[in-house]
């Protein structure tokens, strides 16, 4: 019988891309990967290694803008398993996520081997139940599962962030700064005035300035970019993002997606990291970073996604030097 194993991450893009390692693992032992991701991550997971098919669905319990359960989407949810072949599945969560409703779901689907990090009891629900250290970085903690599930990663490969090459062509030469201004939750946006005065420092201090966005971030990102920047606001695909990133001497970006596409494409990153979730666990991985910001600030640990506190301090107490400076140092690093 062939071995087609079912990767589950149904949150978003930059928590996708943290599965890399996990991906591969699973690659080397099985037949076939199918990747079940949210809207959101869908485009993240096609660009993984190893993944031969995604399956995109709308997590009514993890989602942050949930829709009602809906039992014909369910049952849409378990043909579609049932259709792919799927004989086991590697169920990967945040912390703070239960990975037990999607098992339910899967095990109705005739899915005979389930694996997940769970501190719940998960009755006849999982196969093996992995119990493992919160504060991993998430890579590392998502790659423990696959070990502990029975999936070790080829040899030769060094479990860092990947994505699929060739990237599309990029046309400018390498070498120049991205900055993202935006961030999936408000709380660990760096304030946009900052961004805006560190695009004029970088490019004081002689920086060629990219400034990134998603297409509902087009106003943010022209704002920031003003005379002195370039305004890419939703001018790329999450792929044509990475050929972007990849060609970046440095990516100045917050607690988001892109910070974990830069890292899987190998570029340094200064990060500004708003302590809301622990930098040990969701810092870029594997690549030169600095960390800006506050992480002892009243709103560490809260997983907020408004700031919590007046002024948004944690993150606006970093200047533009700060970000010059520490784009000098993992640019030489």
């Amino acid at each position: 019988m062939r071995r087609v194993v079912l990767v589950a991450r149904l949150d978003n893009a930059g928590d996708v891309l943290l599965q890399g390692p996990l991906v591969r693992a699973v690659a080397a032992g099985a037949d076939r990967v199918v990747f079940l991701a949210s809207p959101q991550g869908t485009a993240a997971a096609e660009l993984l290694p190893g993944v031969d098919e995604v399956v995109t669905w709308h997590c009514p319990w993890i989602d942050g803008n949930p829709r009602p359960v809906d039992p014909a989407d369910l049952a849409a949810l378990t043909d579609r398993v049932r259709s792919a072949g799927v004989t086991e599945a590697v169920i990967s969560t945040s912390f703070h996520q239960s990975p037990l409703p999607l098992a339910l779901v899967l095990r109705t689907a005739g899915v005979g081997r389930l694996a997940a990090i769970s501190v719940d009891y998960p009755g006849s629900l999982l196969d093996v139940r992995h119990r493992v250290a919160d504060d991993l970085p998430e890579p590392e903690r998502a790659l423990s599962l696959a070990r502990a599930a029975g999936f070790e990663l080829p040899d030769g490969d060094d479990g860092r962030l990947a994505v699929r090459r060739p990237l599309p062509p990029a046309d400018r030469e390498p070498g120049y700064v991205v900055l993202h201004p935006g961030a999936s939750v408000p709380a660990r946006a760096w304030p946009a005035h900052r961004c805006a005065e560190a695009v004029e420092a970088l490019a004081d201090a002689g920086w060629e300035v990219l400034v990134s966005g998603g297409p509902g971030e087009r106003e943010l990102t022209a704002a920031v970019a003003g005379s002195r920047g370039t305004d890419l606001g939703g001018a790329t695909t999450l792929a044509e993002m990475a050929a972007l990133l990849d060609g970046a001497a440095a990516v100045v970006v917050g607690n988001t997606g892109p910070a974990h596409l830069a890292a899987a494409v190998g570029t340094p990153v200064v990060s500004l990291f708003s302590p809301v979730v622990p930098a040990v666990r969701w810092a870029p991985y594997g690549v030169p970073t600095v960390l800006l910001g506050d992480q002892s600030a009243p709103c560490r640990d809260t997983r907020a996604r408004e700031c919590p506190v007046p002024g948004h301090p944690c993150l606006s107490s970093v200047t533009a030097a700060d970000v010059v400076a520490a784009v000098g140092k993992v640019v030489a690093a």
